[in-house]
């Protein structure tokens, strides 16, 4: 190593602020594509924090409410469709067409069958739209996991470029000269790294959290269904008096 180049390489400021205002255009570009990707990801994260932690939270009184043997009418009275809470959207379009069904006639065996299946279907449906609804944004994780790594590596390769160039201007390849260009490569790799992990984590941890809130949406349709079921096959079971314990929705 040059002795001249120490002193020069000691005055050099390495700092992170110091390597992006050096950085090449191209280098800057990447940097900011990257910035703005992380922030992404930690929007969608947060979102999904609260939007599948409260959906869980809330699923817990409905669940209640059903387990504890109130009518479905009396429940369906308090629960709606645009209700905030995932589960009782489930609840309210399985009740919804049990009520279309049972409004304008009293129910055969065999209509009564037809009607499990439709509800059945139709709470499925609902299971569905729910899990879509919840999935939204896990695929702008999965993005920014896979593609950051990349772009960090592209600055990376264009500020090795740039290194190069400087060594072949100056006509020498000390340390000094050869450092800065280096460290704003690496600096890209690791913005790169620095945005993929966390989206990564939160992309497996929230793709499980939705997997499993989907499987316990599928068997409250399956409760519904067989409770249903039961109270059908019951003599006046289409006329089942509500009982009028309050529990809002």
């Amino acid at each position: 190593m040059n002795p001249v180049a120490l002193p020069e390489l000691a005055n050099q400021d390495f700092s992170l602020i110091a390597l992006f205002m050096r950085a090449d255009i191209i280098v800057k570009v990447v940097m900011g594509i990257l910035l703005i990707a992380s922030i992404w990801s930690w929007a969608v994260a947060i979102d999904k924090w609260f939007g599948v932690g409260g959906a869980k939270s809330k699923a817990r009184r409905i669940e209640a409410a059903f387990a504890s043997g109130q009518s479905m009418d009396s429940l369906g009275d308090r629960v709606g469709e645009r209700s905030s809470d995932a589960m009782a959207r489930v609840f309210a379009a399985g009740m919804k067409e049990w009520r279309d069904s049972r409004r304008s006639r009293d129910l055969d065996a065999q209509q009564s069958s037809a009607l499990v299946e439709r509800t059945r279907a139709q709470m499925a449906v609902a299971v569905n739209r729910e899990s879509m609804r919840m999935e939204s944004g896990l695929g702008t994780l999965a993005i920014i996991a896979s593609a950051t790594p990349f772009i960090g590596l592209f600055g990376t390769v264009i500020g090795i470029m740039n290194a190069f160039r400087d060594i072949a201007g100056r006509g020498e390849t000390n340390l000094a000269i050869v450092a800065p260009g280096i460290a704003e490569a690496l600096f890209a790799t690791a913005a790169g790294l620095g945005a993929a992990i966390p989206a990564l984590i939160f992309y497996n941890m929230f793709s499980g959290d939705v997997s499993k809130f989907t499987e316990r949406l599928d068997n409250f349709a399956q409760e519904f269904s067989i409770r249903l079921s039961r109270r059908l096959s019951l003599p006046g079971g289409d006329r089942e008096e509500r009982r009028e314990e309050r529990m809002d929705f």
